[in-house]
């Protein structure tokens, strides 16, 4: 941690350590707490201290709020606001070994000292554009429970569906439910216990016993045999016993109409258009799925790029061109928007 006046290493693995001060500090409504890339840092604290920071500052988001890029790297923004260049080479080091190495503490160190600095800039930023609501906006969203208190039985729903018929939905179901009871359990990253590659091959293949588990591709060699591989067995065949018509419906895209991809095409040309001419980040504003369901469901579209900030810059100019009251032309080389009179205009 870096405080104006202090710079401090805590290591959580101290034995007897007493993290009370730690979780006071990060509850304090008078001290703004910065992080970069929160979301992970703030389900740990949430997970072994039962609250969420506040209020809090994430640098990676304020930075594609500023027109730094899609998901810009820590060591990127040093670089470019601090003209400092960071030491990576012990990001990949064994953490949990003691004594932490000299060259790990300063690895370690340097991931905040240069944080306040970066802070103090976007800050500065934010408020010259007019922006600090759309930040709020987004740190209320990492300050939510919801984010981070996921039941077990729903951990199936951050998972990248590749699965197409309920069977392997109701194994992906189990195994997910079971990884994340395992990994809290643990302590330790979901992909620790196991990987979502495997999740999906075992979906898929559907293994009875520790010969067939053993076969998968995406399962360490001799972890069929362990715990881990029973209960992973035990899961699977809890799935097979369900009943063909008690099983999970697998969610399925909405049919899109007819011409629906060129307006999406349309709507990525316009939503660039907008970054760049903004300097905000593409991905922050909408996600190819907003744009999917703007170009079919218009406004009734429920998605993030028609609510707050993100409407007043992009959701509204979106709606008037699939509406026909706004066109793209490309002219002296270079494509702009234009607005169209509306039919009432028109009769007028």
């Amino acid at each position: 941690m870096s405080g104006p006046d202090l710079d401090a290493i805590v290591d959580p693995l101290a034995p007897g350590l007493d993290l009370a001060p730690f979780f006071k500090l990060m509850a304090d409504a008078s001290v703004t707490k910065v992080f970069h890339a929160a979301r992970q840092d703030i389900e740990i604290i949430f997970n072994r201290g039962g609250l969420i920071p506040h209020p809090i500052f994430d640098t990676q988001v304020a930075a594609m709020v500023c027109g730094f890029g899609d998901s810009v790297s820590y060591d990127t923004l040093v670089q470019r606001i601090c003209s400092e260049q960071l030491d990576k080479s012990s990001r990949f080091t064994d953490w949990s070994h003691r004594p932490l190495s000299a060259k790990q503490l300063d690895y370690a160190m340097a991931d905040v000292t240069h944080l306040r600095q970066v802070y103090l800039h976007l800050k500065t930023e934010l408020e010259r554009e007019g922006r600090t609501e759309w930040l709020a906006e987004e740190m209320a969203v990492l300050e939510s429970r919801e984010t981070y208190d996921i039941h077990p039985d729903d951990a199936w729903q951050r998972l990248r569906m590749r699965i197409r018929k309920p069977i392997e939905l109701a194994i992906l179901q189990k195994l997910a439910a079971w990884r994340e009871r395992e990994a809290r359990a643990r302590d330790v990253p979901r992909g620790r216990v196991l990987k979502d590659d495997a999740i999906f091959e075992i979906a898929q293949q559907q293994p009875k016993d520790t010969e067939a588990l053993g076969r998968l591709r995406t399962i360490p060699k001799g972890y069929e045999r362990s715990q881990h591989g029973a209960a992973i067995l035990g899961a699977v065949n809890a799935a097979l016993a369900i009943e063909k018509a008690d099983l999970p419906k697998v969610p399925r895209a909405p049919a899109l109409p007819e011409g629906n991809g060129a307006a999406v095409e349309m709507l990525k040309v316009l939503l660039k258009l907008i970054a760049e001419k903004n300097g905000v980040a593409a991905k922050i504003i909408a996600s190819s799925e907003d744009l999917d369901l703007i170009a079919s469901k218009g406004e009734e579209a429920n998605v993030g790029a028609l609510r707050g900030w993100r409407r007043e810059l992009f959701g509204e100019p979106a709606i008037r061109l699939i509406q026909g009251e706004m066109a793209l032309r490309f002219v002296n080389r270079k494509v702009d928007v234009v607005s169209l009179p509306t039919a009432a205009e028109e009769v007028a």
